[in-house]
């Protein structure tokens, strides 16, 4: 039997007055295993409507694991999920925008939420958030930013170097809340040998090479909670002893087979 391991850790960070990040754990045993759901969500708006469009999400989803995931957990497929998230995101779309149209402003958030049984994965993938598998020898994204220099890049128009200092590196295609269509992104995969799951808003990795991530959380380092824990806090202080300006979160989730 599989065993979630996880930590979690937000801050408001050097600038900004609220924070707008908004993040959760799930986690349950039931008849099919252990099973876990981790949603970051990284809001944008005035004030603190971008607080409110990212809290709406995750009671969303958090409501949908404790209600109506029990409802499917006999009949359950990555499909099924998907379909699950996919009906979600497109309710929590159009309620944030009748939010906006009604109180005379503009908010919405990203979504990058990862589900867990004890054999597979599926990720939900909205904005500019990221997830990242982490073993011992690589750290690999397994989502791909929703911008205009992600875009660019994928298209060979941008080199990896001159998207992180492109004015147009925070514009997002698409955000939970901002048109009346959204269209996640999705990712399916098999849980195998010894890795990490992390995921973060784009306040986490502004300012941290891929290779300290790598060195700081692969799974040799990250072998109980309360290492963890002391790592998402310590990479947390690190961004913002670099002056990282955004808000910072991070979900770390590590599966390990249980003792029998």
């Amino acid at each position: 039997m599989i065993q979630f391991l996880t930590a979690l850790h937000t801050d408001v960070g050097i600038i900004k007055e609220t924070n707008q990040d908004s993040l959760c754990i799930k986690s349950a045993k039931t008849d099919i295993g252990n099973i876990l759901l981790a949603v970051v969500c990284d809001g944008m708006g005035g004030l603190k409507k971008g607080e409110l469009a990212s809290a709406t999400v995750i009671r969303r989803f958090s409501y949908w694991f404790d209600n109506e995931l029990p409802l499917i957990i006999h009949d359950i497929t990555m499909d099924r999920i998907r379909n699950s998230f996919s009906a979600m995101i497109d309710e929590l779309n159009n309620r944030i925008i009748e939010y906006g149209e009604n109180n005379g402003i503009s908010l919405g958030t990203t979504l990058t939420a990862i589900f867990f049984t004890e054999e597979e994965y599926i990720v939900a993938h909205v904005g500019d958030s990221r997830a990242y598998i982490i073993d011992e020898d690589t750290i690999r994204m397994i989502t791909e930013d929703q911008t205009v220099v992600g875009r660019e890049v994928r298209r060979g128009l941008l080199t990896a170097e001159q998207a992180k200092t492109d004015p147009r590196r925070n514009i997002l295609l698409q955000c939970i809340g901002a048109t009346r269509h959204v269209e996640p992104d999705y990712t399916t995969g098999t849980l195998t040998g010894e890795v990490l799951y992390m995921v973060c808003s784009d306040g986490f990795r502004h300012t941290i090479r891929p290779e300290e991530l790598h060195g700081e959380l692969k799974p040799g380092v990250c072998n109980d909670e309360d290492i963890m824990r002391q790592k998402a806090i310590e990479l947390v202080e690190l961004n913002k002893a670099r002056k990282e300006r955004d808000n910072i979160s991070v979900i770390l989730i590590r599966p390990v087979m249980e003792d029998k």
